[in-house]
């Protein structure tokens, strides 16, 4: 049974940082795509950062680009997000997923890490 758990959320003045983690098991074929997903109240889930495990091709939405990073330990089966500079705008719960499709076409979720940030 595959899973997924989230760390390392909490809150955080805006400019400040905080690292994701995300630790998986319980499959044997590697992961075609991992990434991470917000959602906030009252707005649509948003795709932030994915990861094409076996080229380390990465991607992020244009709101994140150059102060998130998505990275992965393969020994470890291990996702990360190192956010910097975090805004207000980038409250909500950050899930890890994974899936062996194409990145945002996720066949597994964890249950969550809230990221809170303040003014």
């Amino acid at each position: 049974q595959v899973q997924l758990v989230e760390s390392g959320g909490g809150s955080v003045q805006a400019g400040g940082s905080l690292r994701l983690s995300c630790a998986a098991s319980g499959y044997y074929v590697r992961m075609h795509c991992m990434g991470w997903v917000r959602q906030a109240p009252g707005k649509e889930r948003e795709g932030v950062a994915g990861i094409y495990t076996l080229y380390d091709w990465t991607s992020y939405a244009e709101s994140v680009k150059g102060r998130f990073t998505i990275s992965q330990d393969n020994a470890k089966n291990n996702l990360y997000l190192q956010m910097n500079s975090l805004k207000p705008d980038d409250t909500a719960m950050y899930y890890c997923a994974a899936g062996y499709g194409l990145c945002n076409e996720y066949n597994y979720w964890g249950q969550g890490t809230q990221v809170t940030v303040s003014s």
